[in-house]
């Protein structure tokens, strides 16, 4: 295998998909113990500074809103050196009606195509269905990150099992040894830290814990709820702050001060794995089911931290054995009484992180990584490659889908 071109945002681009690009193309670079350069095909926008892209002979810029540039730069791969193309598909950061631009790109694509898929939907609806469709049937493997998503793929554009892939979603290599220091550092000492994190909106629930903190803090006073992100950039356009105003007005009625941190600032990942190492219980009280994947709850679960959660799509999947952790949304008493349970008792606390430790291995960048790896040699047909690909990919395929029928 020569060069792997990856097709996605990048940092410095604040976006969950461009650091999930990053980690992956050094996790690869690493297992496969890559020296070649791996180009990526880099996304920008209008209010973007492209110099960063345009100084830098590791990226190939593509402007998202410029249709034509879609072909032209399936035909810079069709003539270059590149062995395999990595495509992160999330529909909202290509051009055109829920991002069809990216389907001149992969028609005129004539190299080896591996699709990423980082929303999945059980029904798809237009205008997202056809897109959907078009960039499956293009592509020579599919890799989800929720084995759930295996038969929706199947069902709703008619798919073999053999194309799909499941890799779970990469997370850091857990720091244990650094937890002390860093719950010094950020104030939680003698503290029972509870962790959302994200861009604020209605979608995240904090409303529903912030409920049931009165009847935690008679139990457990010590009890820190923080609530860390900026508000979503769409969110604020619509209706500016309102929602962190109401959750704030929430916090003054129900005397939670003492109990409850709103922290209103973008954080770097370095600063979120720090906060996720620090904590004591990571929440997320999402009202809504259908979301496939939650980078935010890969990296807890990766650090090892104990989740409570509603039972959505990811959740499901990633926890499976571990349902005495999924709660109904909005249900008060149940999340109350599990909140009280988890934190007035360490050695619960700590059983919980044991297991949850055990998940978070199989997720940790390195290992996943080193799966990438396998798949792109399966599908450029490197010899010595494909057996290894075939029995561990494939036949975990296999039996995941068995197992959801």
């Amino acid at each position: 295998m020569k060069r792997i071109a990856y097709v996605s945002t990048y940092p410095p681009r604040r976006c969950g998909i461009a650091t999930f690009t990053e980690h992956l193309l050094q996790s690869v670079r690493i297992a496969g113990k890559r020296r070649d350069i791996d180009p990526v095909i880099v996304l920008y926008n209008e209010n973007d500074d492209d110099s960063v892209y345009r100084n830098d002979p590791k990226f190939w810029p593509l402007a998202a809103e410029d249709r034509a540039a879609y072909a032209r730069m399936a035909e810079r791969v069709n003539h270059s050196d590149v062995s395999v193309v990595v495509l992160q598909h999330e529909f909202g950061i290509f051009g055109g009606e829920a991002g069809e631009y990216i389907l001149d790109f992969v028609r005129a694509l004539k190299k080896p195509l591996v699709t990423t898929f980082h929303t999945i939907f059980a029904d798809p609806q237009p205008p997202y269905r056809h897109v959907q469709q078009q960039i499956a049937d293009e592509s020579d493997a599919i890799v989800v990150m929720n084995r759930q998503a295996i038969p929706y793929l199947t069902k709703a554009f008619h798919l073999p099992e053999s194309k799909i892939f499941y890799i779970p979603h990469g997370s850091p290599v857990p720091r244990r040894e650094e937890r002390d220091r860093l719950r010094r550092r950020l104030g939680f000492a003698g503290r029972k830290v509870m962790f959302t994190f994200g861009l604020l909106n209605r979608g995240k629930g904090i409303e529903s814990v912030l409920a049931a903190l009165p009847g935690v803090i008679r139990e457990v006073p010590e009890t820190l709820y923080v609530i860390a992100g900026q508000t979503h950039p769409e969110v604020k356009k619509r209706e500016g702050e309102a929602y962190r105003e109401e959750l704030m007005e929430m916090v003054r009625r129900l005397g939670l001060e003492n109990n409850v941190q709103m922290i209103n600032r973008y954080f770097s990942e370095e600063e979120l794995v720090d906060y996720l190492t620090a904590c004591d219980l990571y929440v997320t009280p999402y009202p809504g089911m259908q979301q496939i994947t939650s980078g935010t709850l890969a990296y807890a679960v990766g650090v090892g931290r104990p989740v409570l959660t509603t039972p959505y799509e990811h959740a499901r999947d990633l926890l499976r054995g571990c349902e005495e952790l999924l709660l109904p949304y909005g249900d008060t008493e149940a999340w109350e009484r599990q909140l009280r349970r988890l934190l007035a008792d360490d050695a619960a606390l700590r059983q919980w992180e044991e297991r949850i430790w055990k998940i978070g291995e199989a997720t940790h960048w390195p290992c996943v990584g080193a799966q990438y790896v396998q798949l792109f040699a399966q599908i450029c047909g490197e010899k010595g490659g494909e057996e290894t690909a075939e029995t561990q990919l494939k036949g975990e395929v296999k039996s995941v889908v068995s197992g959801s029928r």
